[in-house]
């Protein structure tokens, strides 16, 4: 058995990776790629790029997927804490519009690979977060799609109290310990998925 163990989703295509972590009084040591380890479990995954963000408490990033070029990603958290999203867009897939979030944190130290056709977003839960992600392809500009994060149809429980004003806009909504939830301006524009497709 390798360093890395992939666990499958309810949503096929959705993977929460758990990595072996290697602890001592010095600190600890762990694998957060291996390739063979992946191809085990089928994920033949090419990745050519990485990322990384910070985002304070309550930025709502998503939901982004490229509707050309589609990327996978493989995500973690390497400080602070997150809700992460993925939700089907797969137009022909028996689970179109259905949602998976899973919370990783520095602690936990759990990834997710989000396969090609889904869109993906995040909640910062702690103070700031750092957040890393490995792609399938490049960013293309102009390819770049979204949906409303508090889509009512598609319902995803980002455990934030606020009522759906018929848009993407963040306007009242607060996270339990009442910070706002913050977006970018792009992100407040996106439609519902019913409009998309």
């Amino acid at each position: 058995m390798g360093q890395i163990k992939v666990i499958d989703a309810p949503i096929k295509g959705l993977y929460i990776i758990e990595p072996t972590v290697h602890g001592d009084n010095r600190g600890y040591f762990m694998e957060t790629y291996n390739k063979r380890d992946m191809e085990e479990h089928g994920l033949n995954m090419n990745f050519v790029q990485d990322n990384q963000s910070m985002s304070v408490k309550g930025v709502l990033r998503g939901l982004h997927f490229q509707k050309q070029y589609p990327q996978g990603k493989l995500v973690r958290v390497i400080k602070g804490k997150v809700f992460d999203v993925a939700v089907d867009v797969r137009p022909t897939s028996e689970t179109f519009g259905k949602w998976f979030g899973v919370e990783l944190t520095e602690e936990n130290k759990k990834q997710f690979y989000i396969s090609e056709g889904f869109a993906h977003g995040f909640l910062v839960l702690s103070d700031t977060a750092e957040f890393c992600y490995k792609v399938t392809d490049f960013y293309h500009p102009g390819d770049e799609g979204g949906i409303a994060w508090n889509d009512p149809k598609i319902g995803i429980d980002w455990g934030v109290t606020g009522v759906y004003g018929g848009n993407a806009d963040p306007s009242g909504y607060k996270l339990k310990d009442g910070a706002d939830v913050i977006m970018s301006d792009k992100d407040k524009l996106w439609k519902t998925l019913d409009s998309l497709f």
